[in-house]
């Protein structure tokens, strides 16, 4: 039920991340958002999300992971019911950002429900690995649920659908044991939750507008800068004056955990703007229709649940972690330059289903130690804190990553001519095969099998005898 229960709640959160994206021709008809509304409806949700990770895996531990599940649900549900029903781009806008709020309550709190009730071994990576890959085949079915819904019903039944997952989530949580958390402390890091969600909502607010006006824009200087310096307040009150720092600075002590959030901030940055480019590929070059894009993703979706919770943690009893996860961006890597050459003569089988077999199997093969890597060693008092590290890393990787292609890039989505917008998109996925090589590099330097503490060890104490 506990794993359920965590799949659930991380199925919202990715789910409300895609699903919305095939809808918003349909939504911007009926409201009249315009290009400024329509892109707002994205990043409102972006923005509370990312920005308040670390806030809401905290919370985990303060409140209790029951308490947390349950409010991120019922904002989740509520912001969903508000803008079905909107009939103004700023209620929709509004609840967006609702969204994307009980989103950050959520994620970690999924997380820590598995890190602080299944042990850490087999049953733990057999558990993560089931919670990765919903994450992965979430957005996935977010894209192919969106076309299905706008197509036969409205786009407003895109955000109603949330209410009855939410619903379903809360009676699991309310039922399943174990959800209380493991400490209850209420002593709160009220100027680091301050500090660390203005840097945070900064960096992301400075990456969407770098995306949309450039890295030369007044703007996104401004919130860059302004992210730094809050960044710069933050570490100096969490290392010398918090009595219970939002983000621990014995975290970083554990190899496994520093490590670990940096591979996965870089496999956020390449597994995730790949489906962005991949949807504009298939309806700029090879012209399909909404529809049948969301179904051009079911072989990475089958690929990605088959390797991800059957195969991975099989090899990871036998298999050092790290050999897995730098294997996993390899061969990703691999992916990445083969759909690379797509031309506006290749077919979808040449063009997108065989890439997408290696890039499956890569991301499924180095998520899944990867998450268990960077959750290894910590104590469970601040398993919220690590599972909310984690997320912030994977979501500001994927927003920057997405940010610096599409400036680098400048794909014009608009355009007619399936040659040229071969070439861009091609270049984009030659940079993304960069960006999980570079992956694969960081990842040699992860701890090794016998390097990785036990909980409750000092991060230089006696290793775990898992494969590391």
């Amino acid at each position: 039920m506990l794993v359920l229960l965590a799949c659930v709640g991380q199925f919202l959160v990715v789910l409300d991340v895609s699903i919305v994206n095939v809808a918003l021709p349909s939504m911007d008809a009926a409201l009249n958002l315009g290009p400024a509304g329509t892109q707002w409806v994205v990043n409102a949700y972006v923005l509370l999300f990312a920005g308040l990770l670390l806030v809401g895996g905290r919370l985990a531990d303060l409140v209790g992971v029951r308490r947390v599940l349950l409010t991120g649900l019922a904002l989740v549900a509520g912001a969903s019911l508000l803008g079905g029903t909107a009939t103004d781009a700023a209620t929709l806008i509004v609840a967006r950002a609702g969204q994307g709020l009980g989103a950050a309550l959520l994620a970690p709190a999924t997380m820590t429900l598995l890190t602080t009730t299944v042990p850490e071994g087999t049953r733990r990576h057999r558990a993560l690995a089931v919670w990765t890959a919903v994450g992965l085949t979430g957005g996935t079915l977010g894209n192919l649920l969106g076309g299905v819904i706008t197509e036969y019903l409205t786009w407003r039944w895109v955000l109603f659908v949330n209410v009855p997952l939410a619903v379903v989530a809360g009676l699991l949580a309310v039922r399943a044991p174990g959800t209380d958390g493991v400490t209850r402390r209420r002593s709160v890091d009220l100027p680091g939750a301050v500090l660390a969600t203005v840097g945070l909502v900064s960096l992301t607010f400075g990456v969407v507008t770098a995306g949309t006006h450039g890295w030369r824009a007044p703007t996104t200087w401004a919130a860059l800068i302004l992210a730094a310096a809050v960044f710069a307040a933050f570490v100096v009150v969490e290392w010398r004056w918090a009595p219970v720092p939002l983000l621990p600075p014995s975290l970083f002590r554990i190899r496994s955990v520093a490590r670990g959030n940096v591979v996965l901030l870089l496999a956020g940055a390449c597994l995730n703007p790949m489906w962005y480019f991949l949807t504009f590929a298939m309806q700029g070059v090879l012209g399909l229709g909404p529809l049948a894009t969301g179904f051009g993703f079911l072989p990475h979706t089958v690929l990605t649940i088959v390797v991800g919770v059957w195969l991975t943690p099989r090899l990871m009893r036998a298999v050092a972690h790290r050999t897995l996860v730098v294997a996993g961006a390899v061969v990703a890597a691999a992916g990445f330059v083969w759909q690379s050459g797509l031309t506006a003569d290749t077919g979808y089988p040449a063009g997108f289903l065989g890439p997408a077999i290696l890039i499956a199997l890569g991301g499924g093969l180095l998520n899944t130690p990867a998450t268990v890597l960077a959750t290894s060693g910590v104590d469970p008092r601040d398993a919220g804190a690590a599972s909310g590290l984690l997320n912030t890393a994977k979501q500001v990787g994927a927003a920057v990553g997405l940010a610096v292609l599409v400036t680098v890039v400048r794909p014009d989505a608009g355009s007619r001519d399936a040659d040229a917008l071969a070439d861009t998109y091609g270049l984009a996925f030659l940079a993304l095969a960069l960006v999980s090589a570079t992956t694969a590099v960081a990842a040699l330097l992860l701890p090794r099998s016998g390097e990785i503490p036990r909980v409750g060890t000092s991060p230089s104490g006696v290793a775990s005898d898992q494969p590391g």
